[in-house]
């Protein structure tokens, strides 16, 4: 995937287990990496896993507070030049009551969290795409979004939310050279998940690094015929 080369990535999420393993996928490929999470020690420690010849943007953000977003699309652009990829993987989940117990504050956290962060990044940096002449997208939903479940019916409808919006941007702009698709993550295999499930087959689950596998062909030019898509990721669970 030689064309990654030098592109501008804006990753979200990049403290976390996951964004992790996507920003080491990218920086093996040398693209430039903007790296965006709420809480900058976490953004360090990611820093600090990439090689250090890596160009790296550091941006602590709160992606639920829009004028934050646009603020950092408009920063990620003035370091750079222009952007060229943006990989969502910003979000949250969280089990709860059954749907007539649930708080408002309880359906307000699992939207915002993985609903309204990507329409704000994607409204941000989608300006940007089209003055590049085009670029990639990548979301991140859930195979929860393709069924509901008990006590998740927030984070299963935020995350089917994340399913319909990469459907229509990817409508809007197919004619604009701007590629918009979002993989279904079955559970992956992370210090957390397998502390939460000690008794669960760890094999059977999704190693980051083969997820960030997926995203790195979505943000290529090997896939420059896809967009619109929901691919599942499930291993073999």
């Amino acid at each position: 995937m030689g064309d990654i080369a030098g592109k501008v990535v804006i990753l979200t999420g990049a403290g976390g287990n996951l964004g992790r393993a996507v920003a080491l996928a990218f920086a093996g490929q040398t693209a430039r990496l903007a790296l965006v999470d709420l809480k900058r020690e976490a953004l360090e420690r990611t820093r600090a896993a990439l090689p250090a010849e890596t160009e790296i943007l550091l941006v602590a953000a709160d992606l639920i507070n829009a004028s934050e977003v646009a603020d950092l699309a408009e920063r990620v652009r003035h370091h750079y030049g222009h952007i060229d990829v943006l990989v969502n993987v910003a979000g949250g989940f969280a089990m709860g009551p059954p749907l007539h117990e649930t708080e408002d504050r309880d359906w307000d956290q699992m939207l915002n969290l993985n609903a309204r962060t990507l329409f704000n990044t994607c409204r941000a940096v989608i300006p940007h795409l089209l003055d590049r002449g085009g670029g990639r997208i990548v979301n991140i939903s859930a195979r929860a979004a393709r069924e509901g479940r008990a006590r998740m019916g927030p984070y299963c409808a935020s995350k089917a939310a994340v399913i319909t919006l990469t459907e229509t941007l990817a409508a809007e702009h197919k004619l604009n050279q701007i590629n918009v698709n979002c993989i279904l993550p079955g559970t992956l295999d992370t210090p957390e998940n397998r502390a939460a499930m000690p008794e669960a087959d760890f094999s059977r689950w999704v190693p980051p690094a083969a997820l960030a596998d997926v995203i790195l062909f979505l943000a290529s030019d090997a896939a420059r015929a896809v967009t619109g898509a929901a691919i599942p990721v499930y291993g073999q669970s």
